[in-house]
């Protein structure tokens, strides 16, 4: 390591980007009418003070939760607590579920967009089950019922696959994706974590064999994003979707680089938590194959960082640096050496993070960049619209403590 560099590996150190993280929304993210505000300039100005998206009010949950969990201050579990309430009450649809994005102005939530999300269902669930791991013992009864919402309305058996999108009424959309399976794979290990029960992991393990094994046979061995509903009920890739439109940050087009190591340290994760005797024996190799794509096709050599997304063919097919996917994939790099003994991936890990110091970490205000061009310059000085949180970073640091033990 350099003299110059922290000591990446170090728990001391993780401990402390992670205070330094939080010390950006510290004192201006809680708005104390209700939730938490979702759009942050540079230097923590506000830039928005009425919307809010399903995505960052579960996340502040996450992040109050786990910060809560470590550090004890009670003022977390109170956040917390607190982002909860508005979560199962301000989001809330009378036919159940949660709107996507509402307007809040300060007693009261419009729906913007009352669009039925299964990604946003799996960031409820996981939400409520951080939230009952720090000792919000009222999030049980929504925890349960976030699931069985799921299963209700899209859960897939023939596929064993959630379905996507549904209107507010509930009629389901012909899309298919993996992201919304990828989240609740996340989500249902947090359920068993905060419950054990054990239909959560089995769940886990069904959703991760369904994707990383089945529909990754459909496109080289590889994640694709996006499928059809086929004329049988069955998902059929659909290579098309989204090609020439970049604006969609949650259905972006092409492998997307950050995703394949997301399922690298998920697929470590399930192992980690099934029994001895019960862990398939894919999980490994497959965790290593897609990591070891995603840096081959996805580490820009002349600029550092990986890549947003690369084409079947391998090309780069989106060479913006977002900070998630940087996140992850030093998380993921770590449970590798972790888990395999190899030195290859703790250089990884070392090289990920002297890249993201280097350009996407905020020295002077806490926090993440969101997003640097490809050769590392800002678009703007929107640190951290709707849906950031700084999830994925505080999220990937608690991920290489519990991988080193600590």
């Amino acid at each position: 390591m350099s003299p110059s560099l922290p000591d990446f590996r170090s728990p001391e150190f993780l401990l402390g980007h992670i205070r330094h993280t939080l010390s950006f929304y510290e004192g201006r993210a809680l708005d104390a009418s209700g939730g938490f505000f979702h759009f942050f300039k540079d230097d923590g100005t506000v830039y928005d003070r009425r919307t809010r998206h399903l995505v960052s009010s579960t996340r502040f949950v996450f992040n109050h939760a786990m910060a809560w969990r470590r550090f004890r201050q009670p003022q977390d579990q109170s956040a917390a607590r607190h982002g909860l309430a508005f979560l199962q009450q301000a989001h809330a649809l009378p036919q159940g579920g949660h709107a996507w994005q509402i307007t809040w102005d300060g007693q009261r939530a419009s729906v913007q967009d009352g669009t039925q999300h299964c990604y946003g269902q799996a960031f409820v669930l996981l939400a409520h089950a951080h939230a009952l791991m720090a000792g919000i013992d009222e999030a049980r009864p929504g925890l349960e019922a976030t699931f069985a919402l799921m299963e209700q309305r899209f859960w897939e058996p023939a596929n064993g696959l959630y379905a996507d999108e549904a209107t507010p009424d509930w009629q389901l959309s012909a899309y298919r994706g993996q992201n919304a399976n990828m989240h609740g794979c996340e989500a249902m290990m947090a359920a068993h974590e905060a419950t054990g029960d054990a239909r959560y992991l089995q769940r886990a393990l069904q959703l991760a064999e369904s994707v990383t094994q089945r529909l990754a046979g459909l496109a080289d061995g590889m994640v694709w994003e996006h499928y059809r509903q086929g004329p049988q009920g069955d998902w059929q890739v659909d290579w098309d979707y989204n090609r020439h439109d970049r604006s969609n940050i949650f259905r972006p087009w092409g492998f997307q680089t950050g995703h394949l190591t997301e399922w690298t340290m998920l697929l470590l994760q399930l192992e980690a938590r099934l029994p001895e005797g019960q862990r398939p024996a894919w999980l490994l190799p497959t965790a290593q194959r897609f990591f070891d794509t995603a840096v081959r096709h996805g580490w820009d050599a002349q600029h550092g960082g990986l890549v947003y997304g690369f084409a079947p063919g391998g090309e780069v097919c989106d060479a913006d640096k977002y900070f998630w996917v940087q996140a992850e994939s030093l998380a993921a790099a770590a449970l590798l050496a972790v888990r395999t003994g190899d030195e290859a991936y703790w250089q990884w890990y070392d090289r990920l993070w002297a890249y993201s110091w280097a350009h996407m970490i905020d020295h002077q205000h806490g926090a993440w960049y969101r997003i640097r061009t490809p050769d590392n310059r800002p678009y703007s000085d929107e640190k951290s619209p709707a849906g950031k949180t700084d999830y994925h970073t505080m999220g990937a640091c608690w991920d290489v403590l519990r991988g080193l033990g600590a």
